[in-house]
Parts: C-alpha cells; sequence; structure tokens
C-alpha cells in the first residue's frame, strides 16, 4: 500500500513540477539572470495581480477601510450568510498549516528575504482577490433562503452560459476539495500527536491506542459539521478562527516583547536580503525570490478561484462590498499571519548558530517550534507557549479542513440539489480525510501527500486567472456604479441581466 500510495504521489508529482518549473526546466531559460528562477505561472500571477492594482486605480488601499467598517458592522443576513461570517469561513481555509509550514519552508530555503517577496506579492494579490469576489457576487445564485456561486457560476455565465461548463468547473472544484484534503487530515492527526507530547509529555506512537482515539474523535467530529451542513460549519468557524487568530498573535508577539533587541535587526535582514541573500542559503536573488512569491500565493489563494465560494453565498450589499471584504482577506492571511511566524524563525535566527546544521535537517513544524525555544529560552514561558502554537497549528488545521469540506459542497449543489448526491459527496470527502490520517498513523511523508495539493492548487490556477481576465470587464463597471452610488446595483443600473440582484432592490 505505501509503494501503490508513493507511486500515485510521485506520478502527480511530476506533473506538478512540469508546470510549476515551467519554464524554468528549459535550459535557456534558466540560464537569464533572476527571472530565471521565476516559473510562468508565478509571473502570470503576480502579473494578474499588478495589472488589476493599476487597472482598478489600487482599490486595496482605497477601499480598505471601507472593507474594515463593513465588517464591523456587518448585519445578519436575510438570505445567504453575513459578510463577516463569510470572511471567517474563508479566513478558515486561508489561515492553515501552511501560515507556519510553508512560511518556515520559504524562510529556511530562501532566507528570510523571502518574506519581503511574501509582502509584495500579497499586496497585488489583494486587487486579484477583490475581482474574483466581485465577479462571485455579480453572477451568484440563490437557492431557497442560501445562495451559491463562485468560479463554477461566474465560469458558465462568462463563457455562454452553458449548464456543462458549470458543472465541469463544480466537479473541478470537487477534485482539488479530495486531493487536498488528505494533507489537512494529516496535519490535524499530527498536531494532536504534538500537544500530546508537548502538554503531557507523552508520545503517541503509531501502536498507541492514543493515536486511535484521535483519528475516531477527529472522523467524528468532522461527519458531525458535514452532516450539519454550511450553516453548522459557519457556526464552527465564526468561533474557533477568531479565537485561534488571536491566541497565536497574541503567543508571537509575546515572544517579540521578550526580544525586542531583536526587531531592528529583523527589518534589516527581511529587507536586504531580498536582494542580497546570504550563501548559506543558496545566495541567488531569484530563490528568495520565488520562495517568497510562491509562498504567499499559495497562502493567501488569490487568484485561485478556491475563495469564491464563500464570496459568492454573502448578503452583501453590493457586489464590489465583498471585493474588499476578500481583498483584507489576502492582508491577514500573509501580511500579518505568515508575517508573524516570520518573526519567530527570522528572529530565532539558528541557522547562525552552532545548532544550524540539525535546525536545516528538522521537519517544517520542528523547525518553527525550535525556533520558539530559541526565543523563550528554558522556563515557564516555553511550557506554555510551546503547546499553545500546537493546539493552534491543530486548529489551524480543523477548520481548513472544514474550510475544503464546505465549498466542496457549495459546488456539488450547482450540479445537483438530490439529497443522495449531496450524501455521496459528504462521505468521499469524509473518505479521503480518513485516507490522510491514516497515512500520518503509518508515518508516511507529509511531503507525498503535499504534491497532490501543488497539483490541484496549479490546476486552479490555470483555469480561474484566464475566466478573471473574461470577466475584468464587468468587475470594473461595477466598481464604477460602486464608486458613483448609482442606486441600487440590480440589472437596470448594470446594464446586464442578473436576477438575484433584482430581488434585493
Amino acid at each position: 500500500m505505501e509503494n501503490f500510495i508513493g507511486t500515485v504521489c510521485a506520478i502527480f508529482q511530476a506533473l506538478s513540477d512540469l508546470v510549476w518549473e515551467f519554464p524554468t526546466n528549459l535550459e535557456w531559460y534558466s540560464e537569464l539572470p533572476i527571472i530565471g528562477k521565476l516559473p510562468l505561472v508565478i509571473l502570470l500571477l503576480v502579473g494578474t495581480g499588478i495589472y488589476f492594482s493599476f487597472s482598478l486605480r489600487f482599490v486595496q488601499i482605497r477601499y480598505f477601510r471601507s472593507g474594515l467598517q463593513t465588517l464591523i458592522r456587518s448585519r445578519n443576513a436575510e438570505k445567504g450568510i453575513r459578510p463577516l461570517t463569510s470572511f471567517l469561513l474563508s479566513t478558515a481555509m486561508r489561515v492553515g498549516p501552511g501560515n507556519i509550514l510553508g512560511v518556515t519552508g520559504a524562510v529556511s530555503t530562501g532566507g528570510p528575504g523571502a518574506l519581503f517577496w511574501m509582502w509584495l506579492s500579497a499586496f497585488f494579490g489583494m486587487a486579484t482577490a477583490f475581482v474574483e469576489s466581485t465577479l462571485s457576487q455579480i453572477y451568484k445564485n440563490r437557492q431557497g433562503d442560501s445562495y451559491v456561486g463562485g468560479m463554477p457560476t461566474y465560469g458558465r455565465k462568462l463563457l455562454g452560459g452553458a449548464s456543462w461548463i458549470g458543472v465541469a468547473l463544480s466537479f473541478l472544484y470537487i477534485l482539488y476539495a479530495i486531493l487536498c484534503i488528505p494533507a489537512q487530515g494529516f496535519n490535524a492527526i499530527s498536531a494532536m500527536v504534538s500537544v500530546s507530547a508537548n502538554v503531557f509529555d507523552f508520545s503517541a506512537g503509531s501502536d498507541s491506542i492514543l493515536i486511535w482515539i484521535f483519528f475516531a474523535v477527529l472522523l467524528v467530529i468532522a461527519t458531525f459539521s458535514v452532516f450539519g451542513g454550511l450553516a453548522r460549519i459557519t457556526q464552527i468557524t465564526d468561533v474557533l478562527v477568531p479565537a485561534m487568530a488571536v491566541i497565536y498573535v497574541v503567543a508571537v508577539l509575546a515572544m517579540v516583547l521578550l526580544n525586542l533587541e531583536r526587531l531592528p535587526w529583523f527589518f534589516y535582514a527581511v529587507v536586504t536580503e531580498a536582494f542580497r541573500p546570504e550563501p548559506i542559503f543558496g545566495g541567488a536573488l531569484g530563490i528568495a525570490l520565488s520562495q517568497g512569491i510562491k509562498r504567499g500565493l499559495m497562502s493567501n489563494e488569490a487568484g485561485q478561484g478556491t475563495l469564491t465560494m464563500p464570496a459568492a453565498v454573502s448578503d452583501a450589499n453590493h457586489p464590489c462590498e465583498q471585493g474588499t471584504i476578500q481583498a483584507i482577506g489576502v492582508f491577514l492571511d500573509t501580511i500579518i499571519i505568515c508575517t508573524l511566524t516570520g518573526f519567530v524563525v527570522i528572529m530565532g535566527r539558528l541557522w547562525t548558530t552552532s545548532e544550524a546544521e540539525t535546525w536545516f535537517q528538522l521537519g517544517r513544524l520542528e523547525k518553527f517550534l525550535a525556533s520558539c525555544s530559541e526565543l523563550l529560552g528554558n522556563g515557564a514561558g516555553e511550557a506554555i507557549v510551546i503547546p499553545t502554537i500546537s493546539v493552534c497549528f491543530g486548529v489551524f488545521a480543523f477548520t481548513t479542513l472544514l474550510g475544503f469540506l464546505s465549498f466542496s459542497e457549495i459546488c456539488a449543489r450547482e450540479i445537483s440539489q438530490s439529497n443522495s448526491f449531496i450524501t455521496c459527496i459528504r462521505f468521499v470527502n469524509l473518505s479521503v480525510l480518513a485516507f490522510g490520517m491514516a497515512t500520518s498513523i503509518a508515518g508516511f511523508d507529509l511531503s507525498e501527500l503535499w504534491n497532490l495539493s501543488d497539483f490541484a492548487n496549479i490546476v486552479m490556477v490555470c483555469v480561474n486567472l484566464p475566466l478573471l481576465y473574461v470577466g475584468f470587464r464587468k468587475v470594473r463597471k461595477a466598481l464604477n456604479h460602486f464608486e458613483h452610488g448609482q442606486g441600487t446595483f440590480r440589472s437596470e443600473t448594470f446594464g446586464e441581466f442578473v436576477p438575484v440582484w433584482d430581488e434585493k432592490k
């Protein structure tokens, strides 16, 4: 079984590398200075964000405050879910284990400068998130007292309206979720084991009854959440996401306050090494650049179309209102949460100590926890913060998992309202979750499951980006209406039939 799984993952890895690395895998391109380290996909994602930013006159800056006010004043929804709930649901997907593992991996591979390029990609990614979320709102549909939509819906509308297009795009997202869920199940079990080791000083091996109890508990909770539908999942994310985000922020800020003397060096290292990386990290600008941009884009998911589902189900007053909120989601994920992880890893400076060789050989979570220990020193602080970080990691994995499960169901409802079909999709998702947790128990390498996620991510990017360009003219038209207050957004004022918005007027 292990050989079979390894073979399957290797096939997906080869396909993923073929697309992710193109054209850096061509000799003539790879020899170009700096740009030769950047694959076409990254250039397209960043280039799209830059184009949207300038074309929309940096909407991510001009309406940042407005988006915050919309979140603060978020009202109860008449249909669908309120904007704040939608924001938290999408944040549950964005803020996950990748905010710890991915950032740690990017910094340990590309150096502190990778964080600078992460910031830059996130800034332009905010504009991309605005465009795809606004499109989701323009073309959402109503089903009973709920809304459905996202990439499958606006893709169908923009490409002629044929139902098979929406069905194909919905199946594509369901496949994306199926490929990504195993890694989240793996992370959830790994986090539970880490918590037991750090809190109770007890290491649970694969032959331990405790780890199988973890397996059963997580599967039962996931099943309970999924079969409660979107309403139950949002009730859970409404509580867990802000709670864990606040706890994680407080824990990291406590480490920063204990090491304030290192703060000036942190900013100096990030900015200077963005353009002049140390030899220990490869010494090449292209490595820091590619690591930072790739991790930033994959963390906040701007341009992938994967977070357009929660954007569509929100009961917003105007399509652009939800666009500004989703742009803030990118800011929260990368500029805040990822930066906090960067604080720990960079301020820990373990690559400058005698333990550098050992540190580089550790896994990503172990690297991060070792950096925490370095900042805290031995004592009560370490005994409290390390278990807290482990718990946050586990909850991040669980809320991300709920995001995949809920968005998959939204797409399933776009295909069919049949209860038997929805139930089938739920069982398939729970089965691949059980598979992911079983691979963790069996001691598999997480990188093999991440190969599946990398492949799924690149497929979604290649499908969604062209749709954003096709629909960009619609977004500009909606933004013009939003900026000039031309009455209620509806078919008459938009110049195109949008029945959901006619109902709201």
